[in-house]
Formats: C-alpha cells, structure tokens, sequence
C-alpha cells in the first residue's frame, strides 16, 4: 500500500510531462501544414515589392539610385532568409527532441505498469502473514514491560529505604537532596503504572497494587510540600537570612512543573497520567503568598475603640511600614530568587494592593467614627500613593502610583464622605451646646473673667469654638479640597444657628439678673466679655474664611456671613443696653432729683449721676473699641433724653424771672458737666459730644428768657432746629416757666403748627422717645 502511494503521484507528474510535449508537437505540425500557403505569400510579397519600387521612382532623378536601391534591398532580403532559416531549424530541433521523449515515456509507463501489479500481489499475500504475527507483537509489549521492570527492580525492591532516607532529608531541611530521591522514586513507579497501562489499560487490581506499594510516597510528597510552603510564607525573612534555601525551594518547584508538563504531554498521546499529576506547586505557592499577604495586612491590628482611640490610626500607620518594607525587599533581594518569567515582584505587588483593596472595604463597612473615617480617607486617598508609601523612590519604576486602582470604589468613597458629614454635623451640634453651657457656668461665677493681652474681658468661648472648626477642617483638607469646603460651609453653618443660641441664653442672663441685681456678682464684667466675644467672633470667622475658602467661593458666603454679623451685632447691642439699663437703675434716684425743688436748692444730682456714669464707664473701657463707641454715644444719648424726661415731667413751675434764670443757668451748667464728661469718656473715638448737650442748653434759653413778647420767636427757634418736638413737649416747656398764661401756650401751639418745617438732614430725633404726663394740652387749657 505505501508503494502505491509513492507511484500514484509519479505516474500523474509522467502524464503531465507528455501532454505538454504532446502539445508542442500539434503546435509543430501546425507549421508543417502552412507550408501549403507559401505561394500565396510570394504573390502578395511581389505585388508589394511592385508597389515599393513605383513609390521610389516617381521622378527622374531617382532613376540614378537604382543601383544603391537595389543593394539595400538585397540586403534586408538576405537578412530576412537568415533569421527564417535559423527559425525553422531550431522548430525542427525541437520537434526531434519532443518525439524521442515521448518514446522514453511510454516505454517508462510500461515499466510502472508492471510494476504495480507485482505490488498489489505481494500486498495481498502479506496480509495472512501480518495476522500471523500477533503473538510476535504481544511478546514484544510483553518483553518492554519486563524490561521496565528489570530497570526498576532495583529501585522496587529499595522503596522502604529510599523513603526512609528521603524522610531524614526532610527532616535535617536538605530539601533539594531529598526531592531528587522523592523524583527517582516517582519515576519507578510511574513507569511500572505506564507499562502496566499499556499491557491492559482497565487492569485495575495491578495499578492499585503499585500504588499501594508505592504509597509512602505520597506521604513523603506532602510532607516535602509542608516544608517548601512554610518556607514560601516567610520568604520575606527567609531571602534575608538564608537565601539560598528560597532558591533551592523554587527550583523543587521547577522541577515539579517541567515533570507536569511531560506527563501532561504524554496524556495527550497515550491516555495514561500518574496520580496526583498535575502537582501545580507553582499555583499553590502563589496562593500561599497570597494568603500570607492577606494575613500579614489583617494581622497589623493590635488594639481596639475601647482599647485605645486612636486604634485605627496605629492600624494604618503599620500596614503603611510593612507593606513599604515587604515591597523593597521584594525588589531588591526577592526578585533575584525566582526565574524572570515568575515575574515576582509585580505579582506580590498586586498581592499587596488586593489584600490592601480588601482591607480598607472590611474597614470601611465598620461603624467608624467621623475622625476614624477621616483617617482612613485620608489613607487611601493621599497616604497610599504618596511617596511615604507606593510613591517612594526606591520603588520606581517598577511601581507607577497612576497606574493603581482605587482602594476603594467611589460609591464607597461618597457613603463614607456622606456619613462623615452626618456624624460631623451631630458632633459639631453636641460641640457647640457643651462649649455653650460651660461659657454659662463661667458667668455666674464670683470672679471676673480672664483679659486678653489688651486687657478686654473675655470668655473661652471663642477659643473653644474656633479651635474645634480649625481642627476639622484640618482633616478634612488632609483629604481633599471639596471636602474642606463643605465641612467650612458646615461649620458656618452650624455658627449661625449657635448665635442664635447664644443671644437666647444673653437675655435670659440679663433677666435672671434683674430679678435680683445682687446676682451673678460679676454681671457687668461678664456681660462685657459677651459683648467682646462678638468682635471675636467676627474676627474669626473672617480668619476663617480667608484661611480655608476659595476666592471664588466668597460670593456663596456672602449672605451667611451678613447674617452672622447682624446677629452678632443685635447680641452686642442688647448686652450694651443691658449694661445701659443697669447705669441708668442706679441713676434712677437721681434723676428723679432732678428739675424739683430740691435740685433747684442746690441738690449734686447731676454730679452724682457724672461720678456714677463715670465708675461704670470705667468698667466699659475693658470693652472693645467698635462697641465702646457705639455704648459711649448710647449712653450720652440716654443721660440727655433722661435730662429732657425731667423738664418734660414738669415737676417744678417757677415762680418769678429768679427763679427761672437760676433754674436756666443751673441747667446749662449741668449741660458743660455733662459735655466735658462725655468728652472725656469719648476721648480718642472720634465722637461729636456736643450736639446732645445742646439740646438741654436750647431749653434753658427758653426758660431763661425774661421778655414774654419774645416767647413765641425763641420756641418757633427751639421748633426749627428739633423738628420732631411734639405741641406736648412745649406745653410742658412753657408750663415748667409758669408764667405763660392759658392763651399764650394755646396761641404760640396753633401758630408754630401752622409753619412750615426745614428739618435739618443730619438731626437725629430724640424728642419721640419722651412722652409727657398723661396732662393733655386740651385740659391743660381749659
């Protein structure tokens, strides 16, 4: 049969090569046949000729070339039958050829022929023959399996000793030595068990009883495997202080993944794979590294909330080191260990970073606390690829930090960030309450609150508060700046509504004190130090906002931050005026004294008021400057409107010119005590002290006037220059002269109505706070 195949092919390529030639010859015979048309040619070639020759002798003198016509034609002619003689004799040529070829072919398809048919007669007798020699065959497979097992019979019959000695190798740690034995003794039986497949494949009483034979080895096997893992999981410690046992460990698992892939080969052609083949020791070292690298991140815990707070910030800061450490031994010393296509360094690499990735989601699904949650962020965001960590120097290039996956996904990111600002807020809000309610301790203690380095009373307060807003946003600019902004627009947030709190809590300490003055005994100074804690205030939250916002941000802030202010603004006032009232209920007997006979005798009311106003205001110079201005004129404002109070009240009428140029004087002596006090409590503020006290004086100008004709002129005067005095208040004013008759007053009221008013644009009203004694006009003038 393989001789056919062999001929069949031949013979094809021998026709081929004969229909060509066979081809050539018809093209041959062609030419032959044409041979009948020459004639036909020779007439046509002389007709052209007759046509050349009449075109070259058309003139006369052409008849002169003749002769050197006639040679030139000769000789083209002669070259023509040359080139045609040579043709037809190289056609002959081949023709010869081509017809001695086809001879040789038919005489060599002949022989072929023949030939055949002697094959296919010698193939069929030797079928008979082929069965014949089945026995031979089985002796053969039977002879290999002997033969096997002679090769082996040295190693069959020394199996208890070869395990015996492989089993002391292990123990003394000389791996290499051992897993050579441990080799030879899986050679012998895999060749036993593949000779004993071949022999009868569903044998299975024989191969159990090899593998029974042979089953130490296995023992032997996993026992060799336990000591190569332990040194696989501390490879780390192992490659500093005995690398060469870590190289023998790699090269057991070479050995053992070239075996796999011979007997894995040999499965494909044969069917037959040993057991416990494929080993896959080189798979199962990398999941010992990886569980290993698992339980190194997992192990770094040592403390707990309850053990110690800042359990999770040790944690980090820990896995930080190790895994900064594991990684630079791994480049350094690990990586020359292992054969290049292992790749080790990039795989602990990923090893690191998945166990790192699993981590940090196991921590991020505890119940973390808003700083815990910080920290970790802060870690996985910043720390991890910072050069502290994965973007150190001497772990580039191999480690490219922009390359890395996410810790954790952004999902996760948003959930912490959310609960963060949850928590925050809750804190922020228990923060803000507890520093509140220790600022209010402080102000019914008996001692006066601490001064700053300017001497201006103050609280805590402001300290506690601010200091607790710059250390959150501390942490969270660690993390990122969208969440530094959010958390100061949090704090913001969060101080509105504590002003409010702490107005609420600064009238309630006000009324708490008017129902007994004599408590809190540092009323005054504490109530100075919440008015100075606005200016704090105000002071910081700028500081604030200049320190953490963006430019561009201001403008988002700019309603809130007004708000602020005006709430601050309305608690120093009301402390101011709260101070104001306690002034002026010590003032109160006083002023009372004043515009009645007593005063008018010689009473040192106004004197007493000036010494009294002046003890307090030495109080309020520990008040800082925005506020003491603005107390500073309040209370100029309120000693005159109380002074003009008592003219109004009518508590006096004097009875001749005397009395009322004595009265006048007195008032406008009292009106310089009150300006110079003013002046001087005033000094450096820039305050105009002597508006108010003109008032007081313009009155006394009133009553001092001695012609009654002239009466009506200096009130209309009074009138224009105080627009908003009231036919009530000069009624009152003409009634403390007392020497204007019922007419006069009703005369000098209708007249001054009936005038036009020129306010004075830069007047501020004062005589619309005082109301006159229910005495209307109407009965005062009937």
């Amino acid at each position: 049969m393989s001789f056919l195949a062999f001929a069949l092919p031949v013979l094809h390529t021998w026709h081929s090569s004969l229909s060509d030639r066979y081809s050539v010859l018809l093209n041959y015979e062609g030419i032959l046949r044409s041979s009948s048309t020459m004639e036909e040619t020779d007439r046509e070639a002389v007709a052209t000729a007759v046509q050349r020759v009449a075109g070259m002798l058309q003139r006369p003198d052409q008849l002169d070339k003749v002769e050197q016509y006639r040679r030139r034609e000769a000789r083209k002619k002669a070259s023509v039958e040359a080139r045609l003689k040579a043709a037809i004799q190289s056609q002959l040529d081949g023709v010869r050829t081509g017809l001695s070829q086809l001879h040789n072919a038919l005489n060599d398809v002949k022989d072929i022929q023949q030939s055949l048919i002697d094959v296919n007669k010698d193939w069929r007798q030797s079928i008979n023959t082929i069965e014949n020699l089945k026995d031979v065959k089985d002796a053969v497979v039977q002879h290999s399996q002997l033969a096997a097992a002679v090769e082996n019979l040295k190693n069959i019959f020394s199996v208890p000793e070869i395990v015996r000695e492989t089993q002391d190798l292990i123990e003394r740690g000389e791996l290499l030595q051992a897993h050579r034995k441990l080799m030879d003794l899986e050679c012998s039986r895999d060749n036993l068990m593949y000779e004993q497949y071949r022999m009868d494949s569903k044998n299975t009483h024989d191969m159990n009883l090899i593998h029974t034979y042979f089953g130490d080895m296995q023992k032997l096997s996993e026992e060799l495997a336990k000591q190569l893992w332990m040194v696989v999981q501390r490879s780390l410690v192992t490659v500093r202080r005995d690398p060469t046992l870590l190289v023998s460990v790699v090269r057991i698992i070479e050995r053992e993944e070239k075996i796999d892939r011979r007997m894995l080969d040999r499965k494909k052609q044969t069917g037959f794979i040993p057991p416990g083949r494929p080993k896959k020791w080189k798979e199962k070292m990398f999941n010992i590294l990886e569980r290993t690298v698992s339980t190194r991140i997992e192990g770094t815990q040592a403390d707990t909330r309850e053990s110690d707070k800042m359990w999770l910030v040790r944690h980090l800061e820990i896995i930080r080191k190790y895994v900064l450490d594991d990684l630079l031994v791994a480049k350094t010393l690990l990586d020359q260990c292992f054969p290049p296509q292992y790749d080790i360094f990039n795989k602990l690499l990923n090893m690191y970073h998945q166990a790192l990735s699993t981590r940090m989601q196991e921590l991020a699904a505890e119940d973390l606390e808003a700083n815990e949650i910080v920290s970790l962020l802060s870690w996985v965001l910043n720390t991890y690829k910072s050069t502290e960590m994965m973007g150190n120097s001497e772990l580039s290039p191999e480690v490219d930090v922009n390359s890395l996956n996410p810790l954790i996904s952004q999902n996760v990111v948003d959930q912490l960030l959310s609960k963060y600002m949850s928590t925050l807020t809750s804190n922020i809000i228990g923060w803000l309450r507890k520093a509140l309610e220790t600022d209010k301790k402080d102000w019914i203690k008996e001692t006066e609150p601490e001064a700053d380095q300017d001497g201006y009373y103050q609280t805590t307060l402001p300290a506690i508060v601010f200091q607790m807003f710059e250390q959150n946003l501390q942490v969270a600019a660690q993390i990122n700046e969208d969440l530094k902004t959010k958390v100061l627009l949090l704090c913001l947030q969060q101080m509105s509504s504590f002003l409010t709190r702490y107005k609420d809590e600064a009238q309630l300490y006000k009324e708490e004190h008017l129902k007994n003055r004599q408590y809190p005994q540092c009323y005054v100074q504490y109530m100075i130090a919440v008015i100075n804690n606005c200016q704090t205030f105000k002071e910081s939250i700028i500081s604030l906002k200049r320190k953490y916002l963006k430019i561009e941000m201001e403008d988002t802030l700019s309603s809130s931050h007004t708000s602020m202010d005006a709430t601050l603004d309305i608690i120093a006032k009301e402390g101011c005026s709260s101070l104001l009232d306690e002034v002026f209920m010590d003032l109160e007997p006083h002023l009372n004294e004043l515009m009645t006979k007593k005063w008018l005798m010689g009473s040192n009311a106004v004197g007493t008021i000036c010494v009294t106003v002046e003890d307090y205001f030495n109080d309020f110079a520990r008040i800082k400057k925005p506020y003491k201005k603005t107390m500073t004129i309040e209370a100029h404002r309120r000693v005159v409107v109380e002074y003009i109070r008592a003219i109004m009240l009518k508590r006096i009428s004097f009875k001749n010119a005397e009395e009322r140029k004595e009265g006048a004087e007195r008032m406008i002596k009292e009106a310089e005590q009150f300006r110079f006090l003013f002046k001087k409590l005033a000094a450096g503020s820039g305050e105009d002290t002597e508006g108010l006290c003109d008032i007081i004086e313009a009155i006394a100008e009133v009553i001092k006037l001695t012609d009654p004709s002239l009466l009506y002129l200096e009130v209309s005067t009074l009138v224009s220059k105080y627009p908003d005095i009231r036919d009530d208040h000069i009624a009152a004013l003409l009634t403390v002269r007392g020497d204007a008759s019922r007419d006069m007053k009703q005369t000098i009221i209708e007249t001054l109505d009936q005038g036009p008013s020129q306010p004075n644009p830069n007047y501020v009203p004062i005589f619309k706070e005082i109301t006159v004694p229910t005495l209307t006009v109407p009965k005062l003038l009937k």
